[in-house]
């Protein structure tokens, strides 16, 4: 069935429904092989496109038409606007009752001849809003179609599982205030940082300085910092909350009432903290 392109390109992407941005984006050299594949989005990509979207499917392509750049609104240059029609695959989360047969729009890369990409019988995983009942499907984002791999497949099936877990890690936002209280010994302190996060659930970071040991953090998704919080692991949902979502540096604010040198060694820590996380990895473009 063809739907109407007109009604299709004005409901394709609503103004803000962009890449989720962190204020730390970051160069992806230097990361584990988990969270950056050879090719195709990384692991924080992947993360941002399951936060934005409210179903994931996999879906094989039946046709894909080009969309006239005229009348494709807010496309990125070496771009093109796809109308989709897609069999559905499987239903990785959401619901159930989606139809066989979908449309909808995706941008994608030109090709290297500056021609739209072949992508016909291609298996795509796809990120979406939600879908009407005729089968027109809201994707997340403009980019929010990933080509499929058994890879990219396994690391999307883990995320959602680890977003719908009990005390799944909130998306931070943000720095409340930070604290360093120095020890009866010298070289000894704590560092404590309170994180903002996007659900409004408590967050924190700890540093604990000894003297003759290493410097050691961990991070506290809750109210209590217990012996049992650690370090994430790249390549987890924890270690993208914060690699992705702390900003470059402490904000001034957060500082308030701290001597200089108290300051000071809270900003170190907070340095140690980030270069222990590593880059966030992102590869989608900003809007």
């Amino acid at each position: 069935m063809i739907y109407p392109l007109t009604l299709l390109i004005a409901a394709a992407f609503t103004p803000g429904q962009t890449a989720v941005q962190g204020p730390r984006p970051a160069p992806v050299a230097g990361l584990e092989p988990r969270t950056v594949a050879a090719s195709g989005p990384s692991y924080a990509d992947l993360v941002d496109l399951s936060d934005a979207a409210r179903l994931v499917a996999m879906a094989t392509v039946r046709s894909a038409v080009a969309v006239e750049r005229e009348r494709s609104p807010g496309l990125r240059p070496g771009t093109v606007r796809l109308y989709i029609e897609a069999d559905v695959d499987s239903v990785i989360r959401g619901t159930a009752g989606l139809p066989k047969r979908i449309v909808y729009l995706a941008d994608v890369p030109l090709d290297s001849r500056g021609k739209a990409p072949k992508i016909k019988k291609q298996r795509m995983i796809l990120f979406a809003t939600g879908t009407a009942p005729t089968g027109q499907l809201q994707l997340a984002a403009r980019d929010a179609q990933i080509a499929w791999s058994p890879a990219t497949e396994a690391m999307v099936r883990s995320i959602q599982r680890d977003l719908v877990t009990a005390n799944a890690p909130p998306i931070v936002t943000g720095i409340s205030s930070a604290f360093f209280v120095r020890g009866s010994l010298p070289g000894e302190g704590e560092t404590q940082i309170f994180l903002n996060t996007a659900s409004g659930d408590p967050a924190s970071l700890n540093v604990l300085s000894r003297p003759g040991q290493a410097r050691r953090w961990a991070v506290a998704f809750g109210e209590i910092l217990d012996e049992s919080a650690s370090v994430p692991v790249a390549g987890t949902l924890g270690w993208q909350r914060l690699a992705c979502g702390l900003p470059a540096s402490l904000p001034p604010g957060s500082l308030q009432g701290l001597e200089p040198a108290q300051a000071q060694a809270a900003r170190s820590d907070y340095r140690f903290i980030l270069d222990s996380l590593g880059p966030c990895g992102r590869t989608r473009p900003t809007e």
